[in-house]
């Protein structure tokens, strides 16, 4: 596009008025498009609010369901490492021994037990209690046990047991 110079009787330029009229023009829709509406920052409310009656509720239990998961982690990492420890020795920790077995040398010390041990420490349950551990066990050759929330033997829901025989 080209722009033909011309005077007009004020002596500006139409260049110049072309140019002022299009920034003023510019200002005007960027003053309008600047922030959110009273009605824009009301939808984000009510999206908020609605995802938070639907989400909140499932993420409280959560915590639950979460311990619950750690606690059979803890005890397939102790199996696991129970394992390793009769692969070396020849036999699982005696029930006097228990788990503390795999963290520090026993005694008697086995011949062949692996320096710095199995395992850096033995975990406590997410209840704050240690694990249960009898050799031999009962549903095989070790029984590891988490009792739940409660501390009980047996219970239901989150005061179930957790042990290493579940899903076998």
């Amino acid at each position: 596009m080209a722009v033909i110079w011309t005077q007009g009787k004020t002596g500006q330029s139409m260049t110049a008025s072309i140019r002022r009229a299009a920034q003023g023009a510019q200002a005007r829709r960027l003053r309008r498009d600047a922030g959110l509406t009273l009605i824009e920052l009301m939808v984000v409310v009510v999206i908020l609010a609605v995802l938070a009656v639907v989400i909140v509720p499932r993420v409280i239990d959560r915590p639950d369901q979460a311990r619950a998961a750690r606690a059979r982690a803890d005890i397939a990492t102790l199996a696991t490492s129970l394992n390793l420890y009769r692969l070396d020795n020849g036999a699982y920790p005696t029930t006097d021994q228990g788990l503390a077995a795999l963290a520090t040398r026993p005694t008697p010390a086995p011949a062949n037990w692996a320096d710095g041990g199995y395992i850096a420490q033995v975990p406590l349950d997410p209840w704050g209690r240690p694990y249960l551990y009898l050799a031999p066990g009962v549903h095989g050759a070790f029984d590891i046990v988490s009792l739940g929330a409660d501390g009980e033997s047996g219970g239901d829901g989150i005061n179930a047991d957790i042990t290493s025989w579940q899903g076998e």
